[in-house]
């Protein structure tokens, strides 16, 4: 069902605005959704999207502006009131029952009831089923919602959405984590729904998913709409300009340098189970990435690297000098630094503040007398926020009250603080906004391009191109080809990842 221009849109926001205090979140936060379009709202953090949801789904309130329904001014009060407007938002993490069934999910607070008021549960997933049925999707009504994927639990509530007759149906950041098999499903419920005449907004960082579901496209930036239109005629390229106010600078020739001394020497490192006979190289001012599908057993190697955990055979060698087995202290004193892919577990202390995340690795130089200066450590951190442009309160906030890209920010000026090396980072850009990646990318450039080393996880293939000078590709815990730069391409390294190409030395 191709979009309907000439049809009236089913919800209009108009030059909403939302303050909280002397804070205005959103400047103008205006959208049109028509029926059977997806749309995507794209920007990016902090550039009002959340806000413009909230306001959708009844939690926040306008301070000033309209929104309409078919034509009519309503004021949502609260979730309910927006429920009964007809408008459904399904967020990245939905929230079921666990010891609830699917149907009693999807039904909660409005179950169907026979005589003496008692539950029809039979009634109740035969309706279930139907919906189901109609969204080409296969999950039990009756088996309980404890274990079920985050895929599921999506289509769950899309369930609870069509039960509710909802007519706008928001999707926020709804495949962030699913594999590629729950995106393609999602995608074609997502179609389902268009072809019932449902409007969909589709909030995502992932641009080639807006190109591939999406009919029309809102950019937001600063808390304003910056561009609102049909997505035929334009390209990534364009989305981005208008999501950042400027061009990406790509990374040029002037920035690559070559390669110096080696600084990184793995060889034939292996642990069982786990990867096996992984030699490699990093030199001075190199970008080295490992690509490789999920489970290849990339960020393991990283981990053994840093010295997280342990490995059975080989060895790992810094600037000439071997490192110790199991021991990241010694990787750290020897000036390697790891940016983990989970930053929240395993990258930052949550409860910390910001100051201190950042001071965390560096400790040892603000220390005098055994004690950490509160004023040196907020100076130091106060030197790494305005290098790094971070976004953020106060310095003594929570590091939990960021934004991911600002929380990833932490952990690279946690590490860079400390003037490594080597720096190992594991999906430096996963979950963070464009802007945000771009500043990213910004960083690891200058990095090499000052003589450190830098080995790259990474399984974004635009990531890869734009940013490596030699592409390690990884399959089942073994290295399977090795690119330079000039002969790499995006079907080579997929080719490698998934067996189409020979392995080194076979």
């Amino acid at each position: 069902m191709p979009p309907v221009a000439a049809v009236a849109p089913v919800l209009v926001l108009e030059h909403a605005t939302k303050s909280f205090g002397p804070v205005r979140a959103l400047e103008d936060g205006s959208i049109e959704l028509y029926p059977g379009e997806v749309h995507a709202l794209v920007g990016e953090n902090g550039a009002g999207k959340s806000t413009l949801v909230k306001i959708l789904a009844g939690v926040y309130q306008l301070t000033s502006g309209r929104l309409l329904v078919d034509g009519a001014a309503v004021a949502l009060g609260n979730p309910a009131a927006a429920r009964q407007a007809g408008i459904a938002v399904i967020y990245q993490e939905p929230t079921l029952f666990p010891d609830l069934t699917v149907a009693e999910n999807v039904f909660m607070g409005r179950h169907p009831l026979r005589s003496g008021r008692r539950v029809d549960i039979r009634a109740m997933r035969e309706q279930v089923a139907r919906v189901f049925e109609g969204l080409g999707v296969r999950l039990e009504p009756a088996r309980l919602a404890r274990g079920l994927s985050v895929a599921d639990q999506q289509i769950v509530e899309i369930a609870k959405a069509l039960s509710l007759e909802a007519r706008v149906i928001v999707m926020d950041e709804p495949t962030a984590a699913l594999s590629a098999y729950e995106v393609d499903r999602l995608f074609r419920v997502v179609e389902r729904l268009r072809a019932s005449g449902a409007a969909v907004l589709f909030i995502s960082h992932r641009l080639e998913e807006v190109f591939a579901i999406c009919q029309r496209v809102t950019v937001m930036r600063d808390g304003r709409q910056v561009l609102a239109r049909l997505l035929e005629g334009l390209g990534p390229d364009d989305l981005v300009k208008a999501m950042v106010g400027r061009d990406i600078v790509l990374r040029g020739e002037e920035t690559r340098r070559a390669g110096g001394d080696v600084v990184l020497s793995v060889e034939r490192l292996a642990r069982e189970g786990v990867f096996a006979d992984i030699s490699l190289q990093v030199r001075a001012g190199e970008i080295v990435a490992l690509a490789g599908l999920v489970g290849a057993g990339r960020s393991e190697v990283a981990r053994a690297v840093f010295g997280i955990d342990r490995y059975d055979a080989g060895s790992v060698v810094l600037h000439g000098r071997p490192l110790p087995k199991g021991s990241p202290t010694a990787a750290m004193g020897a000036g390697v630094g790891l940016v983990p892919e989970d930053r929240r577990q395993l990258g930052l202390v949550m409860p910390f503040s910001i100051e201190g995340n950042v001071a965390l690795a560096s400790l040892a130089r603000l220390r005098r007398r055994g004690l950490v200066r509160r004023r040196a450590e907020r100076a130091f951190a106060a030197d790494w926020a305005v290098r790094l442009q971070m976004k953020f309160g106060r310095l003594s906030d929570p590091v939990a009250t960021l934004s991911g890209g600002n929380q990833q920010k932490v952990v690279l000026a946690k590490w860079l603080s400390r003037r490594p090396a080597l720096l190992i980072v594991d999906e430096p850009t996963r979950g963070i906004d464009v802007r945000t990646k771009a500043e990213v990318h910004r960083l690891l450039i200058e990095l090499a391009s000052e003589g450190v080393a830098v080995l790259m996880i990474s399984s974004e293939l635009p990531e890869v191109m734009h940013l490596a000078d030699r592409v390690l590709v990884m399959r089942e815990g073994r290295m399977v080809a090795e690119m330079d730069r000039r002969e790499v391409s995006e079907e080579t390294i997929v080719a490698a990842a998934t067996g189409q190409l020979q392995r080194l030395g076979a």
